[in-house]
């Protein structure tokens, strides 16, 4: 049976540290955006440390590490520096993505079958040191299989086309996509991996998403950091926690 716990909150705090890094000053900070994340009623945050530091530096993991009482899910390129990073900090979970220095934003998910054994290589230390490992893919099951295949503990299923389509009014592909999204959970569900989802969620399309049974937890940032611009931190977050508690309701 699929576990009926609360459906699972992630904030992801990257953008904080893009509007910092723009002016190239001290505030806003990430840290402080995350304790106020917390307080809203997150369950977990989320910060990508990527190769260029575009965004999330260094020294907001030390400072992440050092003060939230929630989980931290650390996401990360498959490299041995990334790798270090993690050993060293032994975070509660690490989610290893896609990362190419020229996109915006994450395009896709990892291509597990195609690297198998590299990647089942490279999680094993972390798996060993205490880690959820957590893999950034598509809805294929081929995918799906690869990542159960090596070892993950968790896949979070990319929901980016899903969003796309649907703010591009091509309704029958997001509803394609959501059906494959919706097979995608059930799959993974019965190999035995824990199922996360994320990527371009917002109020308008985290309820189909949030509604399928197996997945446990979503991973929401651009959104929300963008609508607490208007209302704040506190209201953007306890609304999206609304709407994910009555789709699964």
């Amino acid at each position: 049976m699929v576990n009926a716990d609360k459906l699972r909150l992630g904030v992801n705090i990257d953008h904080v540290a893009t509007v910092r890094n723009a002016r190239g000053s001290a505030y806003p900070d990430p840290v402080r955006a995350a304790k106020l994340a917390e307080a809203a009623g997150a369950d977990g945050i989320t910060a990508h440390l990527r190769e260029d530091r575009r965004h999330i530096r260094d020294a907001d993991i030390d400072g992440l590490m050092a003060s939230l009482a929630t989980p931290l899910n650390f996401e990360m390129a498959a490299t041995a520096e990334m790798q270090s990073i993690a050993l060293a900090h032994r975070p509660h979970a690490v989610c290893i993505v896609p990362e190419k220095r020229e996109e915006r934003t994450t395009e896709g998910g990892l291509d597990v079958a195609a690297d198998d054994n590299r990647l089942a290589q490279f999680i094993a230390p972390l798996a060993a040191a205490g880690c959820r490992v957590s893999l950034f893919i598509g809805h294929e099951p081929r995918q799906i299989k690869a990542a159960a295949r090596i070892g993950a503990a968790v896949v979070e299923l990319h929901t980016g086309a899903y969003c796309d389509h649907h703010y591009e009014g091509d309704f029958a592909k997001r509803d394609a996509e959501l059906a494959a999204l919706i097979e995608g959970a059930a799959l993974a569900h019965s190999l035995g991996l824990e199922v996360h989802a994320g990527h371009g969620l917002t109020y308008d399309t985290v309820q189909p998403i949030a509604h399928i049974p197996e997945i446990m937890e979503l991973n929401i940032g651009h959104f929300l950091m963008a609508e607490s611009l208007f209302v704040g931190m506190e209201p953007a977050i306890r609304e999206m926690r609304r709407l994910m508690d009555e789709a699964r309701a």
